[in-house]
C-alpha cells in the first residue's frame, strides 16, 4: 500500500502541474482567438465606415453635379430671356423710330396740305366775290337780296330734306310699331271670346193691367210711400200703358225694388205689412246674388284669394251699367284681355288680371262716396289688403295718378280695348251722329283743311288738305294739332285715328 502510495502521489503531482498548464494553454488560447475575432470585427465595422464615408461621399459629388447642373440651365434660361428682352426692345425701339419718322413725315404733309388749305380758301374767297359781283350785274340784286334768294333755296332744299327724313324715319317706326302692336292685340284678342250684345237696365216692372195701378199706390198712397220709404226709390207711375218705372241711382237698390215689386203684383197683395215683408225678402236674395256674381267673377277672372268684401263690391257691378255696357262682365273682360296682353309682353299676368277685375271697382260705391271711382275703388283694395301693384293699376286706369308700372299700362289698354270693341256700347243714333259732327267740326276748324270725314263708326278721322297752304311737314303737324285738340274737347270711347291727306296733281293736256 505504502509502494502504490509512492507512485500515485507523482503522477498526480504530474497531473496536477499537467492539467494547471493546459488550462493555462487553453485559456490563453481562448484569450486570443477572442482577441482575433475583436480584431476581425474591428477590421468590418472600419471597413463598412470607409465604405459608407465612401458612398456619402460620392453621392454629395453627384448632388453638387447635379445642383450644379440646374444652375447653369437656370442661367442659360434667364440669359436667353434677357437675350429676347433685349431683342424685342430693339425691335421696340425700331418701331417707334419708324412711327416717329412717319409721324413727322405726316405733320410735313399736314403742313403742306394746311397751306394749300390756305390758298384755296383765298380762291374761294375770290371767287366768292367774283360771283356775288356777276349775280349782282346779271340780276341787278343787291348783296342782301341775293343773300335773301340763297337762303331762301338752301332752306327749301333742307326742309324737303328734313321732310323726306322724317317720313323715311316715321314710316319705318310706324311700320315696326303697328306690326309688333298688331301681333301683340291680335294674339290676345283671338284668345278671348266675348257676348258682343251687352245687357240692358231694367227700370220698369210689366203691369198685368192698369188696374193694378191704383192696388200699387194704395189707400191715400200709403203703399207706394212704404214701398218708397223701404226702397230707396222713386217709384213713377204715370200714363204708360201696364208699366210702373224705377228710378233711382243706386242700381242695386232699384233691383231689389224690382224683384219685390214683381213679387207683390205676383201675389195680388199689396199691404205696408206684405210690402215690408217682400222688400226683405228681395234684398236677401240680391244679396245673395250679388255675392254669387262676385265670387263667379273671380272663377271667370282667375283671381282668387280676395277679401269678401271686395267680392261683394265686385258683385254689386252686376246691376251696374256704363253706355249699355254690363261693368261686371265688362271688368271680367278686362281682366282676360290684361292677362292675355301681360303673357305676350312677359309682364306679371296675375297683377295684370287683378289691376282688370278691379280697376272699376269703385263704381259698385261711387254714389255713396265723393270722388272719382278710380281714387274710391284703389282705397277701398287697399283697406283690404290688396297688395300696392294692383292698387295702382285701379288708380292709374284713367291716368289720374301717372301710370308707372308696365302693368298699370296694361290695364289701362284692356280697360279701352274692352269699352271700345264694335257692340260693346250702346248709344242713340241722335248721340251718334253729334258725336261724328262734333268730331268732323274740330278738324274743320284747322286752316288748310279742304275736306273731312269721320268713317269707322267715329273712331277714324281722315282730313284731306290743300297741297299748296300745307306741305309734309306741315301736315304732321297738323295731325298731331288735331288730335291734341280732339282730346281736350271731346268725350270718345277707345282711341280716334287722325289721318291727314296731301295729295298733289299735277295736270297737263298733249295737243
Amino acid at each position: 500500500m505504502p509502494e502504490a502510495l509512492i507512485f500515485i502521489v507523482p503522477i498526480g503531482l504530474i497531473a496536477l502541474v499537467g492539467g494547471a498548464f493546459g488550462g493555462a494553454w487553453i485559456q490563453q488560447r481562448m484569450e486570443y482567438r477572442r482577441a482575433a475575432g475583436a480584431e476581425m470585427k474591428a477590421s468590418r465595422i472600419v471597413a463598412e465606415a470607409e465604405r459608407r464615408q465612401k458612398e456619402t461621399l460620392l453621392e454629395a459629388k453627384e448632388e453638387a453635379i447635379r445642383l450644379r447642373s440646374q444652375a447653369e440651365g437656370d442661367l442659360r434660361e434667364r440669359r436667353n430671356e434677357a437675350q429676347h428682352l433685349e431683342r424685342r426692345l430693339t425691335h421696340k425701339e425700331e418701331n417707334l423710330d419708324r412711327k416717329l419718322e412717319s409721324l413727322e413725315r405726316r405733320d410735313r404733309s399736314l403742313v403742306n396740305k394746311e397751306k394749300n388749305l390756305d390758298d384755296i380758301r383765298a380762291q374761294l374767297t375770290d371767287l366768292e366775290r367774283q360771283r356775288r359781283q356777276e349775280i349782282e350785274r346779271l340780276a341787278n340784286l343787291t348783296t342782301q337780296e341775293a343773300r335773301g334768294v340763297l337762303l331762301a333755296e338752301i332752306e327749301q332744299e333742307m326742309r324737303e330734306e328734313a321732310n323726306r327724313r322724317v317720313r323715311e324715319l316715321e314710316a319705318e317706326l310706324k311700320e315696326e310699331g303697328n306690326q309688333r302692336a298688331r301681333d301683340i292685340l291680335t294674339t290676345a284678342i283671338q284668345r278671348l271670346a266675348a257676348d258682343v250684345i251687352s245687357e240692358a237696365t231694367v227700370s220698369v216692372v210689366p203691369l198685368p193691367s192698369d188696374d193694378m195701378k191704383g192696388r200699387i199706390i194704395g189707400r191715400e198712397g200709403r203703399n207706394i210711400r212704404t214701398l218708397e220709404h223701404l226702397t230707396g226709390v222713386d217709384v213713377i207711375i204715370d200714363d204708360t200703358p201696364d208699366a210702373v218705372t224705377l228710378s233711382t241711382f243706386d242700381p242695386v237698390r232699384r233691383e231689389i225694388a224690382r224683384v219685390a215689386l214683381t213679387r207683390l203684383i205676383s201675389d195680388g197683395r199689396i199691404h205696408p205689412a206684405r210690402i215690408e215683408d217682400m222688400v226683405a225678402k228681395a234684398q236677401k236674395e240680391v244679396e245673395t246674388t250679388i255675392r254669387e256674381a262676385g265670387e263667379q267673377a273671380v272663377v271667370e277672372a282667375g283671381v282668387p284669394g280676395l277679401h269678401p268684401e271686395i267680392v261683394k263690391a265686385l258683385g254689386r257691378l252686376k246691376y251696374r251699367y256704363s253706355y249699355g255696357q254690363n261693368q261686371l262682365k265688362h271688368a271680367i273682360e278686362t281682366a282676360r284681355i290684361a292677362g292675355m296682353l301681360a303673357d305676350e309682353l312677359g309682364a306679371d299676368a296675375n297683377i295684370a288680371r287683378r289691376g282688370g277685375l278691379l280697376h272699376d271697382l269703385g263704381k259698385a260705391i261711387d254714389h255713396e262716396v265723393e270722388g272719382t271711382h278710380a281714387l274710391i275703388g284703389a282705397e277701398m283694395a287697399r283697406r283690404h289688403g290688396v297688395i300696392p301693384a294692383v292698387v295702382h293699376c285701379i288708380e292709374a286706369h284713367h291716368e289720374e295718378v301717372e301710370p308707372s308700372s308696365v302693368e298699370a299700362v296694361i290695364t289701362v289698354i284692356a280697360d279701352a280695348i274692352s269699352g271700345s270693341r264694335p257692340g260693346a256700347r250702346r248709344e242713340s243714333l241722335e248721340q251718334y251722329i253729334k258725336r261724328l259732327r262734333a268730331l268732323e267740326e274740330v278738324a274743320s276748324g284747322f286752316q288748310g283743311v279742304e275736306k273731312c270725314y269721320a268713317i269707322q263708326a267715329g273712331r277714324e278721322i281722315r282730313i284731306i288738305v290743300k297741297p299748296e297752304d300745307i306741305d309734309d311737314l306741315g301736315a304732321m303737324r297738323l295731325a298731331k294739332d288735331i288730335s291734341k285738340k280732339i282730346e281736350e274737347t271731346l268725350e270718345y270711347p277707345g282711341q280716334i285715328k287722325v289721318t291727314v291727306i296731301r295729295e298733289k296733281r299735277a295736270v297737263e293736256y298733249a295737243k
